[in-house]
């Protein structure tokens, strides 16, 4: 039997939101299994979760919205075979569990067989794993949260007496713990935490107006910027967009600033992942071992990072993570595989069952001010709207906005254009990745160079 938990034994401290024991999710897990073993099932795997956490929303001062949430579930995968049926209950109860792993099994057995559908491969399971330090509950009351997101806002509105308006700033704390388990014997699990400040505010000069916002999370409050830095910031942003102008259609460098530098990244994930590559879906099929971006260009995957937003000793499937590079000198090394996508493509699990984990993609060296120099005269982009990507072919084309550059400054700013391109020859288009780097999310990469793309204006 498999049975693993944090190396520390860290208990879920005092001042949590969480109100079930680790040890009331497991014995709920197991029992999930005994009731599936015992209807039939060959096999099984279920998850128990909590959740709970606190969200209050103030705008011009006034407190707009105060939202508490609490959760819990129980899902269950069942198979027959090679016949899966899947269900999901809020209800602990004895009735309930049961009556939920007997749905799960009417729907097995009305489900057709599939060669590729089972549990993780037993090998391939997490075994003993550290804590990863992902769980720090903030003990923040609604009063003191309310003060923190006045704060924040009178930080943005005081940036410049032409913000106008405000859509409020927002502090949030969530908590969650859960228990993974399966009849291979694994039962594992941990809590986390997750919290975020966010401000946005309306600029207006000459009849027009323009939006931004800036925004931070951790899974620690304290490695939070202050909420007067974060509000002071989406102040400056929203200032610097007021007297936006369109541009020519033109080709011309575009330089991606760090927080949608990150979607680029995102568009190479999904695009050597399982589900488009067995599907034959995504313009990066076959591409293991081949060179898709320039030979400076590396991206690690570090799951084990400690605090990381996206860290986690096992997937989805309880399949052990591991650090890898994905991509080293430009060239292809790995996908993103669970265990159904992998026996699709005659592979083995990567432990991306629900996703990648912390990618890190390291910088050429230049900080943002360097790459603006590099790139002479060209588009900045600092926000990208729709969702103009063909999968299939890498054909790329999104609404922007953000500013005109002209020997390495900045000389405008810029709205209503269009960017487009392929993202195969945009990889390979990328001359540089700067020193700014994005933390807030699961890839952690700077500001992206790419030599040409097409900007469409007027």
């Amino acid at each position: 039997m498999i049975s693993t938990s944090l190396t520390s034994g860290r208990p879920i401290v005092s001042n949590t939101r969480l109100t079930i024991p680790d040890a009331r999710l497991r014995e709920l897990a197991a029992r999930v299994l005994e009731l599936a073993r015992a209807a039939g099932a060959t096999a099984a795997e279920t998850e128990v979760s909590e959740g709970a956490g606190q969200t209050v929303t103030v705008r011009k001062g006034e407190v707009e919205t105060l939202e508490y949430n609490k959760d819990k579930g129980v899902s269950v995968t069942v198979y027959l075979g090679q016949r899966r049926g899947h269900a999901a209950t809020s209800d602990f109860s004895a009735e309930a569990l049961a009556r939920t792993v007997d749905k799960a099994l009417a729907i097995a057995r009305y489900t057709a067989e599939d060669a590729c559908a089972g549990l993780a491969d037993a090998e391939l399971l997490a075994r003993d794993y550290p804590d990863l330090e992902l769980y720090h509950p903030w003990d923040l009351s609604v009063e003191e949260a309310i003060e923190r997101a006045r704060a924040c806002e009178s930080a943005a509105l005081a940036v410049d007496a032409r913000i106008v308006n405000s859509e409020g700033a927002t502090v949030s704390t969530q908590e969650s713990h859960f228990i993974y388990a399966n009849t291979l014997g694994f039962m594992g699990g941990y809590p986390s935490s997750r919290h975020s400040v966010s401000c946005a505010v309306v600029a207006e000069e000459g009849g027009a107006m323009q939006r931004d916002y800036w925004y931070d999370s951790a899974r620690a409050a304290e490695d939070m910027a202050p909420v007067e830095t974060i509000g002071r910031r989406a102040g400056e942003r929203t200032v610097r967009r007021l007297n936006a102008r369109r541009i020519a259609t033109r080709q011309c460098p575009v330089l991606f600033e760090a927080p949608v530098a990150s979607s680029l990244i995102a568009h190479f994930v999904s695009a050597v992942s399982g589900g488009h590559l067995y599907r034959k879906s995504s313009f990066l099929l076959d591409s293991l071992g081949r060179q898709v971006f320039p030979a400076f260009v590396r991206i690690e995957e570090r799951p084990h990072l400690k605090r990381g937003l996206a860290s986690a000793p096992f997937d989805h499937e309880g399949v052990a993570t591991h650090d890898r590079d994905v991509v080293s000198g430009g060239v292809v090394q790995g996908y993103f595989l669970g265990s159904y996508s992998a026996r699709k493509l005659k592979m083995k699990s990567t432990g991306n069952a629900g996703g990648n984990h912390n990618l890190i993609v390291p910088s050429t060296g230049e900080d943002f001010d360097a790459l603006l120099k590099k790139m002479g005269s060209g588009l900045l982009v600092t926000e990208l709207l729709g969702h103009g990507l063909n999968m299939v072919t890498g054909d790329y084309s999104r609404g922007a906005a953000g500013f005109w550059v002209e020997d390495g400054a900045i000389a405008h700013p810029v709205e209503e254009i269009t960017v487009a391109g392929n993202l195969q020859e945009m990889f390979m288009g990328i001359v540089a990745i700067g020193s700014d780097v994005e933390r807030r999310g699961s890839r952690r990469v700077g500001s992206i160079l790419i030599e040409r793309m097409t900007v469409a204006g007027e």
